[in-house]
């Protein structure tokens, strides 16, 4: 017998990855078609850095490697804490309902092609930052997108 998969930490990253002009990359998630997102994660330890959950979730859901491309990861030092959907919250230790999501941004030179993670995410594409909010189906992510605008030129950047 397997053993048992350990249950996820109930604090998460958004990365909402843009382009100088305000392009929006949403990814489609696997195990519900027609849900559009940016990368998203939970943390793999309780110690583990937020901006370290970020750059691994980004390089492992669309194959960005952050440093390699000289692009910058901004903390926007944002926080949601929203109730997890009750069809996930199997996913967590019992008696888990409720999540904490920081929000960081990440500018890319122009809008690349991304290597999706099959498992997880079946389609991508690069839209407006009003229409990708728009497009997003978490509340909490659609939001996030409409503060791009306020982030993209002046923020935190993490340092590796």
């Amino acid at each position: 017998m397997p053993p048992a998969k350990p249950f996820k930490i109930p604090e998460s990253v958004l990365v909402v990855i843009h382009t100088p002009d305000l392009q929006v990359l949403l990814i489609e998630r696997a195990d519900h078609p027609g849900y559009w997102q940016s990368v998203t994660g939970s943390k793999d330890s309780v110690d583990e850095p937020a901006a370290e959950t970020a750059r691994r979730e980004v390089l492992e859901e669309t194959g960005f490697d952050i440093t390699a491309l000289g692009a910058t990861l901004r903390d926007w030092e944002l926080a949601n804490v929203y109730d997890i959907y009750p069809h996930w919250r199997h996913r967590y230790a019992p008696g888990v309902t409720r999540n904490t999501e920081h929000v960081f941004g990440l500018q890319l030179p122009a809008a690349l092609t991304p290597t999706l993670a099959p498992r997880e995410h079946l389609s991508w594409m690069w839209l407006p930052w009003h229409e990708a909010a728009d497009r997003c189906f978490s509340p909490s992510n659609a939001e996030a997108v409409l503060q791009l605008p306020r982030f993209s030129s002046h923020s935190t950047t993490c340092r590796s």
